[in-house]
C-alpha cells in the first residue's frame, strides 16, 4: 500500500460522502463489491484506472480529483511541458502521465503510459465511453476480447473501452503510448 493509494482511497470515500451516496449504491453502480469498495477506501487496494474513471464519473467529478485532489482550474487551454504531467505511479507496471490536469471540464482524459515490461499476463478491464491509444515507442500486446494485436511505435487502436482490454509491454522493454479516454 502506497501513500498515493491511501490518499486516493480517503478522496473516495469523502466524495462519496459529500454527494451522499451510500456505499450499496456506489457499489451497484461501479459494479465491485462493498468488501472491494472498502478495500479501494482503505487504500489496501490498487486502483484500476478503469475503476478511478468510472469512478470519477459516478460521483460527479474530474478524474485528476480523485487522483490529486487539487480540482482543474483552467477552461480555455492548458500547456503540458515534456515530462511534466500529472505523475500517477500506482503500481509498478503502469506509469500515468496527465497531460491535461489542469483544465476542467474535460470531454477527453489523456495519458501518456509508460507499461513496464512483466511476465504475468494483465488482466482484462471495462470502463465506460471510449478509447484511443497511440504507440509512441517499443511494442506492446493489445487484447481486447477474445482477440490480440501486437502494436509498434505510429500504430492505433480506438476501442469501445466498455470491451474488456489490457496491454502488456513486450520484449524486456518498457512500452510508451498515448491514452485517451472519452466519456
Amino acid at each position: 500500500m502506497t501513500d498515493q493509494l491511501r490518499e486516493i482511497g480517503r478522496r473516495l470515500s469523502e466524495l462519496r460522502a459529500d454527494v451522499e451516496m451510500a456505499p450499496e449504491t456506489f457499489c451497484a453502480k461501479a459494479g465491485v463489491t462493498i468488501d472491494e469498495l472498502a478495500a479501494y477506501e482503505s487504500g489496501a487496494h490498487d486502483f484500476s484506472f478503469s475503476f478511478l474513471y468510472n469512478a470519477a464519473r459516478i460521483l460527479g467529478v474530474d478524474v485528476i480529483d480523485l487522483m490529486s485532489g487539487d480540482s482543474p482550474r483552467l477552461s480555455g487551454w492548458c500547456v503540458v511541458r515534456g515530462g511534466e504531467g500529472y505523475a500517477v505511479d500506482r503500481r509498478a507496471a503502469y506509469k500515468y502521465s496527465h497531460l491535461a490536469f489542469t483544465f476542467r471540464d474535460k470531454k477527453a482524459e489523456p495519458f501518456l503510459v509508460t507499461a513496464e515490461p512483466r511476465q504475468v499476463v494483465p488482466e482484462l478491464h471495462a470502463h465506460d465511453g471510449q478509447e484511443f491509444n497511440w504507440m509512441v515507442s517499443g511494442r506492446m500486446r493489445f487484447r481486447i476480447a477474445d482477440a490480440e494485436y501486437i502494436l509498434e511505435p505510429g500504430d492505433s487502436v480506438y476501442f469501445n473501452a466498455s470491451i474488456p482490454h489490457a496491454m502488456q509491454a513486450l520484449d524486456d522493454a518498457a512500452a510508451q503510448f498515448v491514452a485517451v479516454v472519452m466519456g
